[in-house]
């Protein structure tokens, strides 16, 4: 098997594992990450009533503008973190449950957590 396809495989197995433990509640929201090699997506989701109460990327007009070239790096998540919890907080959101989706914490995803943490956020 190709290194890529191993990659992508053990990424969605370890999402499985993962999504076993986890679930969002309205009060408590599951927060969901995927990254690209370009970009980083982000939503907060209620399992119980299935639906997406919030969400943005590294493509939103509103947080392009803060990103300062390239989105493909840690501070371009920061900022989209940032972005993100603020919008939560408007919501009247407090605390979430991280879904890292079967990336590994660190680099990008770790950078993003710390800018949703900024936001004031609990986690």
């Amino acid at each position: 098997m190709e290194a890529a396809k191993k990659r992508i495989l053990t990424r969605k197995r370890n999402k499985v594992h993962v999504r076993k433990r986890i679930s969002g509640t309205e009060a408590r929201p599951r927060v969901s990450v995927f990254r690209s090699t370009k970009h980083i997506y982000v939503q907060a989701i209620d399992d119980v009533n299935g639906v997406v109460i919030a969400s943005t990327s590294s493509l939103v007009k509103e947080t392009k503008v803060k990103i300062e070239g390239y989105t493909g790096n840690k501070a371009a998540a920061e900022v989209v973190g940032k972005m993100f919890g603020e919008a939560l907080k408007t919501k009247g959101v407090e605390k979430i449950v991280f879904d890292r989706n079967g990336f590994l914490y660190h680099g990008r995803i770790k950078s993003l957590a710390d800018g949703i943490r900024e936001a004031g956020l609990q986690f």
